[in-house]
């Protein structure tokens, strides 16, 4: 299999935690990945930690794209030297098998849609994003997959249709979900709730053959375990996706503060301390590794903005199980019977 090209200036801790990730995942597997960014800052960092030579190599770019950078003020005066768009072109010009980055989530969409192409019947790219959730049972992922969050504003009843399919197709692929829950955020569950366009799009899903579709979901069962992946538009998304992180930091803060007080607290977390890790395990959602930008010919995953080294070697290996599994193939034939409407 070609390399995983790696953006390796974007995110909050690069390059240091993106190289440190990367040399990890060079001692632990035979992924091989491509290095893109400033060859005089990455060889240095990289020859500070032990990794194995032969499974990577530096790509030099001599510009990067900063969190805060507008978008579109990035892809039109640094398009042809940022680490980010050279990592792109690497995937798309068939040189390596997925691109990995954990830098500006608006640059990463700008530049996919620049760089990438569309499958065959999509008309706009989804961004996903995996939360926690209360699993059903043993045999249940602990993480959910919701999409879009964040590459649209507003979506068609096609759009959305599309973006059921390809979020089911990445929990089958990627999760091994046999037959992934799909739900429809909607302020209800009666079919005819919402707006015409989830009205349309609730009916289509519904007759869709392929789809396990368990209707719409509301916003306080998000967390439970009735939906494996919620579609939604992505302005919506969004929203959703930081209010869920805001209110597990701030149940971590709460419970944190509380245990400085009394000593009567810091009695209680110390009863409860494994199941106060596991809450702040699940409410660091820079751990989780990345999620994918799906609606493209090539594999793109996009990694938490936050991602330290440890979650950026978990989104390089995802990055190479989608690119060896044939996540691309398998979402081609799930929206070929889409291609013409």
């Amino acid at each position: 299999m070609p390399a995983i090209a790696v953006d390796a200036m974007g995110g909050e801790h690069g390059p240091e935690a993106v190289v440190q990730g990367v040399a990890a995942v060079s001692r632990q597997t035979d992924i091989d990945c491509v290095l893109v960014g400033d060859e005089a800052r990455l060889q240095p960092l990289l020859e500070a930690t032990a990794y194995n030579p032969e499974r990577i190599a530096i790509l030099h770019a001599s510009e990067a794209i900063g969190l805060q950078e507008e978008p579109r003020a990035a892809v039109r005066y640094k398009r042809n030297k940022a680490s980010l768009f050279v990592c792109l072109r690497e995937v798309a010009q068939g040189r390596c098998a997925a691109a990995v980055s954990a830098g500006n989530p608006g640059a990463a969409i700008a530049a996919a849609l620049r760089e990438l192409t569309l499958l065959p019947g999509v008309g706009k790219a989804a961004l996903a994003s995996v939360y926690p959730r209360a699993a059903e049972g043993p045999e249940q992922d602990t993480l959910a997959l919701a999409l879009d969050v964040g590459a649209t504003v507003r979506c068609n009843a096609d759009e959305l249709v599309r973006f059921a399919v390809m979020g089911s197709t990445y929990a089958r692929v990627i999760s091994r979900v046999a037959e992934p829950r799909v739900a429809l955020l909607n302020m209800g569950r009666d079919p005819l709730q919402g707006d015409e366009t989830l009205t349309a799009a609730h009916r289509r899903l519904r007759d869709l053959p392929g789809i396990n579709f368990v209707g719409n979901i509301e916003g306080h069962e998000l967390t439970s375990g009735r939906a494996d992946v919620v579609v939604c538009e992505g302005l919506l998304g969004n929203i959703v996706l930081k209010l869920l992180e805001s209110v597990a930091n701030m149940a971590v803060d709460l419970t944190s503060s509380a245990a400085q007080r009394t000593w009567r607290w810091r009695a209680g977390m110390a009863i409860m301390a494994s199941g106060a890790d596991r809450l702040r395990a699940l409410a660091d959602y820079a751990s989780y590794g990345g999620a994918p930008i799906l609606g493209f010919e090539q594999v793109f995953i996009k990694a938490h903005a936050r991602s330290q080294a440890p979650a950026i070697a978990n989104t390089v290996k995802v990055a190479a199980k989608a690119a060896r599994d044939g996540l691309i193939p398998a979402l081609r034939d799930a929206l070929a019977p889409l291609a013409d409407e």
